[in-house]
């Protein structure tokens, strides 16, 4: 089988989207976030690219991730920062806590990983059940607006012993009725032109109507939903490649 965010493609991650890197999220969610004293959980928190920025400001900040190799570059990150926070491994349709948080954020696209469309409402109604009355559920879409069958892209990152790592992804798969496209990467990783280490996987992505989505959370029990593009809140998006953000509220039980 195809890996599946393994050691290289966390790597990868680390060095593409290092602790604070921001594509105007981080700002973001710390202004949307600024009146949040309980507890605050994301999924799939990666290696902490969010996650630390917001318990530097001092929320109180919960993570999880299905991937074992993102959750321990995700520690590493933290513990040389001196945080501690609470992570665990988990899937966003699956997990299941004895506590309700004020906030579930899903930043970067994240919640597009589940593309089976039954996965996504699971997940969606976990959040749900997951959140105290009145807490808010935010969550960033994107649109899959340039992808086509066989497009092929490159990519080398080096990393901070010298070492250099390549990818390569081709997309293999569009699902135009489901919504969701599959590509396959090959990570590559070379010293002194030796290769090292080689790593497949499988990458699935899920696209959504912007009122299909909306219709979707008020279906589950969100309500007050907000639409937000390029991280301008009430915003609402006028091209597909734009960043659209949905802020929506758990008001029924």
């Amino acid at each position: 089988m195809l890996s599946y965010y393994s050691r290289l493609s966390s790597e990868v991650y680390d060095l593409d989207k290092p602790v604070g890197h921001s594509f105007g999220d981080v700002e973001y969610y710390i202004d949307r976030l600024a009146t949040c004293k309980g507890r605050i959980l994301e999924p799939a928190t990666g290696t902490g690219r969010i996650l630390i920025p917001l318990l530097e400001k001092g929320f109180k900040v919960d993570g999880f991730d299905s991937s074992d190799d993102m959750l321990t570059i995700c520690r590493t990150n933290c513990e040389e920062r001196g945080l501690y926070p609470h992570l665990f491994e988990g899937k966003m349709e699956s997990f299941s806590l004895d506590m309700k948080y004020e906030a579930i954020i899903i930043p970067a696209g994240t919640f597009l990983l589940l593309h089976k469309r039954e996965d996504s409402i699971k997940a969606l109604r976990n959040f749900h059940k997951h959140l105290v009355h009145g807490g808010r559920l935010i969550v960033d879409l994107f649109m899959q607006s340039e992808v086509s069958i066989g497009k092929v892209t490159t990519r080398t990152w080096e990393c901070t012993n010298g070492d250099s790592i390549t990818l390569e992804n081709n997309t293999v798969e569009i699902d135009y009725i489901h919504q969701y496209s599959i590509s396959h990467g090959r990570y590559e990783k070379w010293r002194n032109g030796s290769l090292l280490q080689t790593e497949l996987e499988r990458f699935p992505l899920r696209w959504y109507g912007v009122e299909e989505f909306k219709l979707i959370l008020e279906e589950i029990g969100f309500g007050n939903i907000t639409i937000s593009s390029d991280y301008n809140f009430g915003e609402y998006p006028i091209n597909p490649k734009q960043a659209i953000i949905f802020e929506a509220v758990a008001t029924k039980e």
